[in-house]
């Protein structure tokens, strides 16, 4: 059992992190791992961050014409900057920075080398498994250090004062993300050595611990105040606490209803909405469904993290930063028809700066909002778009993907004050939230956690906390993140994104209807059709070659009967695959079945007991689709098992040569 209390001492510790002029130890930039306050301070002139990442150099912005040119590019695992004679130069950036995140979806044995201010011997020089596989120093901190669904992170600082080069030998592996942040000129950061002091070390130590341990705060530090509410609301009912004691800031929020929402209870955390308003604004800063502001969606999923979650035994809680000047207006609103009871716990903090340089805390849920105006960039899927000085700290994202299929194969793309091509463009969805390979498997971690999936069937909810790495805006900031699969596909996605603003900035976000929360799944039901044998589900008396089993083809356009099929593949000219048919009862039958038709499938002939069941058929086409039902003759048949064969018998000239064959279903009638 993961201990309740997050070990956040050592967060509250420097205010503004990238003041001019300021002179920061390694120990300071290690403290930064578990700051939540800092996040609120607004940016100073020449703060950014950025990442370097293998994308598909063919996407790109044309100057001229004004166009984004191959937008949708996809090829994403081995993109570079240049070679220098056999090595590959995959980042380099200037000074003072410091790198906050490293992720790779397949590093290998080939070695990365990371140069910092000038030196002419690499600051690091390991295979660059060795970055994650936990053997080296200092990245052997499991919090900071870990796989994750097949996904490699290491969260380990590394700075340096005038400038970085990474540089990989051949064999490095695929895919790469290097994260980091440029600091303002003037500013004193330590370069990087694998060799810690021992203050130094037992710093790293104490983050590590503390990110390990995440979960509610319960003892608040000296100066903070407790505030507990005991709520109860009926349907319809709405609930507001004010407070105006500022300066300050809501540093922790817990909630429990009772009774407590369970996993398979989909609507009531989106019927349940949270508001906050600071300061007496109009509109508020802050609104969402109650499980999207924790952070995970549909249902209650338990799960836990730096900045928010929900445990066991049923609290969720929020250590969002959250300043105000005067004061604040939290109101919880139930539309559903049940009345809960609701205990709510506020620990106010006081602030270390002054108002002016501190943001104001969003966070806002939509769907579908704000998408791209060019017709060229609408494969990008918008999550955040605002305007004044702030930063970016992260996203929910929600996924209702009902036919399966893998949805996440679209990249992140930041685009900061105005960039015409975005200063983090990514390799994947799911290599944005820290795992690979779309990988259903669940995790949790203190900076990224896939809180539900249904095997990428159903229901997904992931997000992403950009702590360290957090992305400094001066005048504006678009967020968007590839979709693949259109709405009506169905494929839906909605966003609960959190961002710290000037008190001047533009949020456009409104509170949504309960229409627009709910209801837009329905109960997944694979089509049947009726009386038909499962090509998947038949049995196989034998077969000379090649690999037959079953496939989901929930990802592919068309309609197979219980979403699947026979595959057979690895297969060659001249095999033959026998099916047993069962006949229940003597008669004249009318034989038809479904296959399935792809750019690498072959030409089969079919057989019943032995016989030939009319011409070849190509299985031939572009796409994957299924063939449509296909009359196979009648036939007189005696009770017992029969058999169905299938042989490769060629393929067409313009298909792939795999030589594969695909069998939906296959259905016998009584001919009258």
């Amino acid at each position: 059992m993961r201990k309740l209390l997050c070990v956040l001492a050592i967060a509250m510790v420097f205010g503004p992190f990238a003041a001019v002029g300021a002179a920061f130890s390694y120990v300071d930039l290690i403290k930064r791992l578990t700051d939540m306050e800092h996040l609120a301070v607004l940016p100073e002139t020449g703060e950014q961050c950025a990442q370097w990442s293998s994308y598909d150099r063919h996407s790109r912005y044309d100057a001229a014409s004004g166009k984004y040119v191959d937008w949708d590019a996809n090829g994403d695992g081995d993109g570079y900057i240049r070679k220098e004679g056999d090595q590959l130069v995959l980042a380099e950036m200037k000074g003072p920075g410091c790198i906050w995140r490293i992720w790779s979806a397949a590093p290998k044995d080939g070695h990365v080398r990371i140069y910092l201010d000038g030196d002419a011997e690499p600051a690091v020089d390991l295979p660059f498994i060795g970055y994650f596989d936990r053997k080296n120093e200092p990245f052997t901190r499991s919090a900071l250090v870990h796989t994750v669904a097949t996904g490699w992170d290491n969260y380990t600082p590394i700075p340096y004062q005038k400038s970085c080069k990474i540089v990989a030998d051949a064999n490095w592996g695929q895919y790469f993300h290097f994260d980091y942040d440029t600091l303002p000129a003037g500013t004193q950061v330590p370069t990087f050595k694998r060799q810690l002091s021992s203050d130094e070390a037992a710093a790293l130590d104490q983050a590590n611990i503390a990110l390990e341990n995440c979960g509610p705060f319960m003892r608040p530090a000296t100066g903070e105040k407790v505030r507990v509410h005991e709520l109860s609301l009926a349907g319809g009912a709405e609930s507001t606490i004010r407070q105006a004691t500022g300066p300050g800031a809501i540093k922790t929020i817990r909630l429990k209803l009772v009774p407590p929402v369970d996993q398979a209870d989909r609507d009531t955390l989106r019927e349940w909405t949270i508001q906050i308003r600071w300061d007496g604004e109009s509109a508020p800063s802050v609104w969402a469904p109650l499980g999207d502001f924790f952070g995970t969606a549909a249902g209650a999923n338990p799960y836990r993290s730096l900045p928010s979650g929900l445990t066991e035994d049923g609290w969720w809680y929020s250590h969002w930063f959250m300043p105000f000047a005067k004061g604040f207006e939290l109101k919880l609103t139930n539309e559903s028809q049940q009345e809960r009871k609701v205990q709510l716990e506020i620990v106010t903090a006081p602030v270390h700066e002054e108002m002016a340089k501190l943001g104001r805390f969003h966070a806002k849920w939509h769907r579908d909002a704000f998408l791209p105006a060019e017709a060229e960039r609408k494969i990008d899927w918008t999550m955040l778009k605002t305007k004044g000085g702030g930063r970016y700290c992260g996203v929910m994202l929600h996924v209702w993907n009902p036919r399966g299929g893998w949805w996440g194969e679209g990249d992140e793309k930041f685009f900061v004050d105005g960039e015409k091509f975005p200063s983090t463009i990514g390799t994947g969805s799911e290599d944005y939230f820290g795992y690979a390979w779309c990988n259903p498997t669940l995790f949790q971690n203190a900076y990224h956690d896939q809180t539900i999936s249904m095997g990428n069937k159903g229901h997904v909810s992931v997000n992403r906390w950009q702590i360290t790495d957090n992305i400094p805006f001066h005048s504006s900031f678009e967020g968007a993140i590839e979709k693949y699969y259109p709405n009506q596909r169905p494929t839906l996605y909605a966003a609960r994104v959190y961002w710290y603003l000037s008190a001047d900035g533009t949020d456009a976000y409104p509170p949504l209807p309960l229409g627009d929360r709910i209801g837009y799944w329905t109960e997944i039901v694979n089509p049947v059709v009726k009386g038909a044998l499962e090509g998947e589900r038949m049995k196989i008396p034998r077969y000379t070659g090649g690999n037959p089993h079953e496939q989901n083809l929930d990802g592919f356009a068309g309609t197979w009967s219980n979403s699947s099929h026979l595959w057979w593949t690895d297969a060659k000219p001249g095999d033959l695959l026998e099916l047993a048919l069962p006949v229940a009862e003597s008669g004249h039958y009318r034989l038809t079945l479904q296959l399935t038709k792809a750019r690498d499938y072959g030409i089969v002939q079919l057989y019943l007991d032995g016989q030939k069941l009319g011409d070849p058929i190509d299985l031939y086409d572009p796409e994957v689709v299924p063939s449509g039902p296909l009359a196979m003759g009648t036939h007189d048949l005696a009770a017992g098992e029969h058999r169905l064969g299938i042989a490769i018998v060629g393929a067409n000239p313009a298909a792939v040569k795999s030589y594969m064959a695909g069998l939906d279903y296959v259905k016998l009638e009584l001919a009258k």
